[in-house]
């Protein structure tokens, strides 16, 4: 049973969407797949969050650092996705 970067999942996934890791199938290589679901569902928890917040729309540095934060999770719950399905069907 491989160890989350970070410690924790809760931990990861904030590290992903503050930009601090990059999720990649060589990463994600060493998690259980049971690992991987927990990440997933904080991944999605943040991704929620984030849509939440309350932005001033004449904050145009605050919408595009919302922006970048989103884009971060949403493609990293992408490649999570991905390589959850890859080995389930046993090609990883």
């Amino acid at each position: 049973m491989g160890t989350y970067m970070g410690g924790s999942a809760p931990a990861m996934a904030r590290q992903v969407s503050d930009g601090f890791i990059l999720l990649s199938p060589v990463i994600l290589k060493r998690l259980e797949i049971q690992q991987m679901e927990q990440l997933e569902f904080e991944l999605d928890r943040r991704l929620r969050d984030t849509r939440a917040e309350p932005m001033d729309l004449e904050d145009q540095e605050g919408i595009q650092q919302r922006n970048r934060r989103l884009q971060r999770i949403e493609g990293s719950l992408r490649v999570l996705r991905h390589c959850m399905q890859q080995r389930r069907m046993g090609r990883l």
